[in-house]
């Protein structure tokens, strides 16, 4: 059965999870030089366009389809076939299947997101989008399945992960630290310098991320069948402390 409340409270998760990439650009655009906010900027928001269509094409369907292994989904939900309407038998029974698709789409675009804030003055805009779709589908797709996936690895294991700790935050954390060191310091590191461009929008986005926290925690204990005020109450607490 579909719960109307459920379904409106997910749908709301999702808009303020998605709210959260453009608030991450303001974050790391105002931390650049002035003459890179723009292209910055861009990053997060190229990588909102192509991860939302890998996700429909394929991005889900190996997330969150019939396990293989443990280790990946099958191709039972490709190009969204299969998700509609009606819930879904094994995820957050109580709204429909596309709402829970859409909400877990706004968690693959910010975790690949979040990574490029490693790679700013460093890459060039053909390859970060080479390098997004090479990460989402080797790093990202296989960490949610193992963790959020029915039949997954680490879910049969006894792993919970609430709101994405190890596949947003960690996976999205180590990468970014690899490939920082990969590439290493910016052209002029120590010899130029690299003051930040522009700080109101660095606590511009800081908020659009505190704001868009109530979704991604609050929309998690939703789905997972947690209590939703809780989360709530939690997010702003963490987010006063860590402040």
């Amino acid at each position: 059965m579909i719960n109307t409340g459920d379904t409106a409270w997910l749908l709301i998760s999702a808009a303020l999870v998605m709210l959260m990439t453009p608030g991450l650009a303001l974050f790391y655009g105002g931390m650049v030089r002035r003459k890179n906010i723009l292209s910055t900027m861009m990053m997060s928001m190229a990588v909102m366009a192509l991860v939302s269509i890998l996700w429909v094409l394929y991005g889900y369907s190996l997330s969150f389809g019939t396990d293989h292994g443990g280790i990946i989904g099958g191709f039972n939900f490709l190009g969204l076939n299969n998700v509609g309407q009606a819930p879904s038998a094994t995820y957050a029974t109580t709204v429909p299947h596309l709402a829970f698709m859409i909400f877990e789409a706004m968690f693959a675009i910010i975790t690949v997101a979040l990574v490029t804030g490693a790679i700013v003055e460093r890459i060039k805009f053909s390859a970060l989008l080479m390098f997004a779709t090479l990460w989402f589908t080797v790093v990202y797709i296989p960490v949610a399945h193992w963790i959020w996936g029915s039949g997954g690895w680490l879910a049969t294991r006894g792993m919970l992960d609430f709101a994405g700790g190890a596949v947003v935050h960690i996976t999205a954390g180590v990468s970014a630290l690899a490939v920082a060191k990969l590439l290493g310091p910016r052209k002029g590191y120590g010899a130029a310098p690299m003051e930040p461009a522009n700080i109101p929008l660095v606590v511009l986005g800081a908020g659009l991320l505190w704001f868009g926290w109530f979704g991604f925690n609050a929309g998690s204990a939703l789905t997972s069948g947690g209590l939703a005020s809780s989360a709530f109450v939690v997010t702003n607490t963490s987010g006063a402390a860590a402040a």
